[in-house]
């Protein structure tokens, strides 16, 4: 089937929501070509890494999948993402099972681990959810007010073991995996949602922590979003998102030929004073393949810049196809 530059660029693009309030924004989006909806938390819920008791007592999995009823009849493919992170922010708390404590999970051996995942992700399922944006494979060592409460150990190894059980716990239940922030942020000043931090670590630190990247993609990981800041050592100008250099290292040196996602688009160390159109068409020329921003009718002018991106030939029309192919067979596969 063939698909027009317009339904490509609507296809790369992963709106954000922060309720079930989201028919009027997605109906036409995805009329258009839309092939995706991220089902996430408010800004004091990501804040807390808990949902609110609001949210806890009037959202039960009835009113959650009947809500994306609607949205599947018109995109039976629909990729349905939310954060559902071992040890931070579980977006569907309340309504499938709850996974296990950190303590609980380190305590755990591998398989133990993975069937506990596979039960919670089989519950998702039912749900309509077919994306987990988790596990994160960040392994922090300095501080980080960005993945504060969010990560799961000081030691790659650790780490390691319980993302390939979380890796192939929930995609034998039918959901992918985009295990994030690639390439790790181990130390960060700041919190890249609301200033512009960097990544100060040298390349064989790195490299080092990344090895829980690698038993991701060894235990078969879907996708792998790409963090949202400059990584001063590999790319000293663009942020991971839309470096060439690190989409390059991730496909190249890891090896990794599945669905690239980035991170939030908006934030200020992603963005760097260009429009959010600008960072779009540089993520997207850099190699990221499905593009996270927020849910509003600005998505309908976010996909004209990227279809005029590829009528001035600043972003080659041929890797926009590419993109909204990896994001049609994500379900699929």
């Amino acid at each position: 089937m063939s698909f027009t530059i317009s339904q490509d660029a609507h296809a790369v693009l992963l709106p954000a929501f922060a309720s079930l309030d989201f028919d009027e924004v997605m109906v036409p989006f995805l009329e258009n070509g839309g092939w995706s909806i991220l089902i996430g938390e408010t800004r004091a819920e990501y804040v807390a890494r808990s949902m609110s008791d609001d949210r806890l007592q009037s959202e039960t999995p009835e009113i959650f999948a009947a809500r994306l009823g609607k949205l599947t009849r018109l995109r039976p493919e629909l990729i349905v993402a939310v954060d559902q992170e071992l040890a931070g922010i579980e977006r569907l708390k309340g309504i499938v099972p709850e996974l296990p404590r950190l303590d609980e999970a380190l305590a755990m051996d591998r398989k133990e681990l993975e069937n506990r995942c596979f039960k919670m992700a089989v519950a998702a399922r039912t749900l309509g959810v077919t994306l987990f944006l988790a596990p994160i494979a960040d392994v922090v060592t300095g501080t980080n007010p960005w993945l504060e409460k969010r990560t799961m150990s000081s030691d790659p190894v650790a780490v390691a073991r319980l993302v390939e059980a979380f890796v192939t716990g929930i995609q034998r239940a039918g959901i992918a995996s985009a295990t994030k922030h690639f390439p790790g942020f181990n130390d960060l000043a700041g919190d890249p949602a609301v200033e512009d931090v960097a990544l100060e670590t040298p390349l064989d630190e790195i490299l080092d922590n990344a090895a829980t990247f690698r038993a991701a993609i060894h235990a078969g990981s879907k996708a792998v979003m790409v963090g949202p800041t400059v990584v001063r050592s590999i790319d000293p100008a663009e942020p991971a998102c839309t470096s060439p250099a690190i989409i390059s290292l991730l496909r190249k040196e890891f090896g990794f030929t599945g669905l690239i996602v980035s991170d939030d688009l908006d934030a200020p160390a992603t963005m760097r004073d260009r429009s959010l159109a600008e960072t779009a068409i540089a993520s997207l020329a850099a190699g990221a393949d499905l593009l996270l921003v927020a849910g509003s009718a600005d998505l309908e002018d976010l996909a004209s810049a990227i279809v005029d991106a590829v009528a001035r030939g600043t972003l080659p029309g041929t890797r926009l196809a590419e993109a909204a192919d990896r994001v049609r067979r994500m379900v699929a596969t």
